[in-house]
């Protein structure tokens, strides 16, 4: 961890591309800003009720469910990670500047469809091309990882005066110019190959995995901690202009929510214990905080209120990502990782992702933010109820070694 915040200030010369891949991903993270915080507020200003833009928020997960093997398999296939990305890449320019030029629900729908199918597969991909790229060199994951997390956190909180005066109408051009700067970096990125063909998993055997007694357990709770999670992500800005806050009210909660989770990382990676009894004992604890964090949403009267509890986003989302990836590890044997991270990534992002942003757009719409952020409470209690059963499980049993898992 000293050589990742090191490597952050130092100015010791990194060859050319390995330096453009810091900056790429600061600036294709800073255009992700953009999405969350503020697409809701476009939708809304355009004249999407709750419900549709609770419907249109949902695009990306459910598009992710095909994307993400498509995006893998042809990333396999050419074994050029860079060229994928650069393809990728511009057709999510393409298809952002032709959505947000439409005005009618059912032609911003259609493009979203195309402009997720390029956008929801640049983060893993960007991820494989960093461990690739950083295979047999004495650099870390973390560093690269770490301008990605600055780049969302000052642009968010850049951009939102801009959007402000601007009008959020003019959302559209704004992540254009980002996505354009991220391309012209992403020409210079190092053209990293794999080294092999990666393991491959039948669809009987991924099946089979997710339906093994702990782990589909594990699936199971984390989906309950994913869906009151996706639905603040998607309503959490209309929730802010709701009760009188502004543009630059969202840019600062999204700020608070994101700057915290470089420490959270350093910190688990320094001292957590991947030990089944553990990792389940914290899982308890950060499940207790997200009760917490939804009960206070629920009752917040104020924006500043609501900027100051997405403090507990850092705490909670980055405990959970954390800790829930090691979990993984540990549950799934080895030679099936990779497709046990898939299977939590889709669940998590996907199934998460779907639920929460329909559920989410009914109950705003309905029932208010207090009846949303109400059924998230219950559904994080019953996640540390589940959290406290496992690790009451493998602190009496004594366990300390995953289920034999037999995959095809």
């Amino acid at each position: 961890m000293a050589r990742t915040a090191s490597n952050l200030t130092s100015r010791t010369a990194l060859p050319d591309p390995y330096r453009q891949l810091k900056f790429f991903n600061f600036f294709m993270y800073g255009s992700w800003s953009l999405l969350n915080p503020f697409l809701p507020l476009y939708f809304q200003n355009i004249g999407f009720s709750n419900i549709q833009i609770g419907l249109l928020m949902t695009i990306g997960p459910i598009v992710s469910l095909l994307a993400n093997p498509f995006w893998g398999y042809w990333s396999d296939r050419s074994q050029n990670t860079r060229l994928i990305l650069l393809i990728m890449l511009s057709g999510n320019f393409v298809a952002s500047q032709l959505y947000f030029q439409m005005g009618t629900f059912a032609t911003v729908l259609s493009f979203m469809l195309l402009f997720f199918f390029f956008q929801t597969s640049l983060n893993p991909l960007t991820n494989s091309l960093i461990l690739q790229a950083i295979r047999g060199t004495s650099y870390s994951f973390g560093t690269y990882r770490l301008w990605g997390s600055l780049g969302f956190a000052v642009m968010v909180l850049a951009a939102s005066p801009l959007i402000a005066w601007a009008g959020v109408e003019n959302l559209g051009y704004l992540y254009g110019f980002f996505v354009l700067v991220a391309l012209m970096i992403g020409v210079r990125l190092p053209k990293a190959k794999r080294s092999g063909p990666s393991r491959r998993i039948s669809g009987k055997g991924m099946l089979q995995l997710a339906l093994q007694p702990t782990f589909a357990v594990f699936l199971v709770l984390s989906a309950l901690l994913s869906i009151p999670n996706y639905m603040n992500m998607s309503f959490i800005s209309v929730y802010i202009t709701d009760l009188g806050g502004s543009e630059v009210s969202v840019g600062w909660s999204w700020f608070l929510a994101a700057i915290i989770e470089v420490p959270i990382f350093v910190m688990l990676d320094r001292y957590l214990r991947t030990t089944a009894r553990t990792m389940f004992g914290l899982m308890v604890l950060v499940s207790g905080l997200f009760v917490l964090r939804w009960l206070l949403m629920a009752l917040s009267t104020e924006p500043i209120h609501i900027i100051l509890i997405q403090l507990l986003h850092s705490v909670t989302f980055g405990v959970t990502f954390y800790t829930s990836t090691q979990l993984c590890n540990y549950l799934v044997p080895e030679q099936y990782r990779t497709s046990g991270q898939a299977i939590y990534g889709l669940v998590w992002m996907g199934g998460g992702g779907i639920v929460g942003g329909l559920l989410g757009g009914w109950l705003f719409e309905t029932h208010g933010p207090s009846m949303l952020y109400l059924s998230g409470v219950f559904m994080s209690i019953a996640g540390m109820a589940g959290f406290g059963g496992l690790w009451l499980r493998y602190r009496r049993l004594g366990e300390d070694a995953p289920e034999e898992v037999q995959a095809e």
